[in-house]
């Protein structure tokens, strides 16, 4: 499975280098990650997925990166690459966070251990301990779960559980103090197979990645028509399939960055917002950690996290951390914004 996964992204990343669109080749910035994960638990498989990002806004240097093992639960990591707490869940594909301030730090991850049925699995960060304790589980709609993300909308927690189908079923969590439980309030629909997806709360609007056509945009708001757009193709330059993990960096009012990744050529597309103009593209490589391959799941979080990350965190799964078992590969999301400003072809 790697092995034909690899052989895919070199014949996609040859197309992007000069054979498609005409021989245009996308210039794509080079960044060293500044630190890693231990390896996920599995090994000889691909197994690590998704992570999320938790900054500590009292001490940023304490914040969490929680990660999944695809085969088998839940790590919590510290920016050293530790892993401080490990919950087991069997097959957990994506994960995502929100930070409620008073009402604590909410970790929903998506169950796909009945590929008939999709469950949200509904956690409570500690964040003093790094370790999650479990409040339940939610339906996430009829088919095998695949990536989940999380919004606040007028005041309620909304997860968008993503099926491997093209589904999308927004779930309204109800989060009590020692259970969770949730309401399906609209199902949405991309033309195929789906997965990574983010939520930009200032504008509503929902991001989902169709994997071998790009980026779809909705009206995250309940109440709101079911139509999406396909706003950002995967043309084999900018933007390679398979489309993957999505992540935001917002600034301002409307302003920001999306980035996606471009699992194809192992690299990450990044688009300016509000309008998604093409804005770059970069990879994590070069340095002594190693660069990312095939990767799924990337989370993004701005602000000082560290002297080594002062402007903000990117993470990124790596699908070949050979010898060792697949990890997250972390990158200063400063350097990749000034990478990208001068890329190398």
């Amino acid at each position: 499975m790697m092995m034909a996964a690899r052989l895919k992204g070199l014949v996609l990343g040859f197309l992007a280098m000069g054979l498609a669109a005409g021989g245009v080749q996308a210039q794509t910035a080079s960044v060293p990650a500044r630190g890693q994960t231990l390896p996920v638990g599995t090994v000889a498989d691909d197994a690590a997925d998704d992570p999320a990002i938790w900054r500590d806004p009292r001490n940023p240097e304490k914040s969490l990166i929680v990660g999944t093992d695809k085969k088998a639960g839940l790590h919590v990591y510290r920016l050293s690459g530790e892993s401080v707490h490990f919950t087991p869940a069997g097959r957990v594909n994506n994960v995502d966070l929100v930070d409620l301030g008073a009402r604590g730090v909410i970790v929903v991850a998506s169950d796909r251990n009945d590929p008939a049925k999709a469950f949200l699995k509904v956690y409570r960060l500690d964040t003093r301990k790094g370790s999650l304790q479990p409040l339940g589980e939610a339906e996430g709609g009829a088919g095998e779960a695949y990536g989940v993300c999380l919004a606040v909308l007028d005041r309620q927690v909304h997860a968008f559980s993503v099926l491997k189908d093209g589904q999308i079923v927004q779930v309204r969590l109800d989060l009590g103090r020692t259970k969770a439980t949730g309401t399906i309030v609209r199902t949405l629909r991309v033309p195929s197979q789906a997965e990574g997806c983010v939520v930009d709360s200032r504008t509503g609007r929902l991001f989902v990645g169709e994997e071998k056509a790009g980026g779809w945009v909705f009206d995250a708001q309940p109440g709101a028509s079911a139509e999406g757009r396909l706003a950002i193709r995967a043309d084999g330059v900018q933007l390679v399939p398979d489309v993957e993990g999505l992540a935001l960096a917002a600034e301002g009012r409307t302003g920001g960055w999306l980035v996606v990744s471009s699992q194809g050529d192992n690299a990450y597309a990044l688009y300016r917002l509000p309008d998604l103009a093409p804005a770059g593209r970069f990879r994590i490589a070069g340095g002594p950690i190693g660069a990312t391959e095939e990767t799924d799941g990337i989370a993004l979080a701005p602000g000082r996290f560290s002297r080594t990350y002062p402007d903000g965190l990117f993470v990124a799964q790596d699908g070949d951390n050979a010898p060792d078992a697949q990890n997250f590969k972390l990158a200063s999301w400063a350097e990749i914004l000034m990478a990208v400003r001068t890329p190398t072809p």
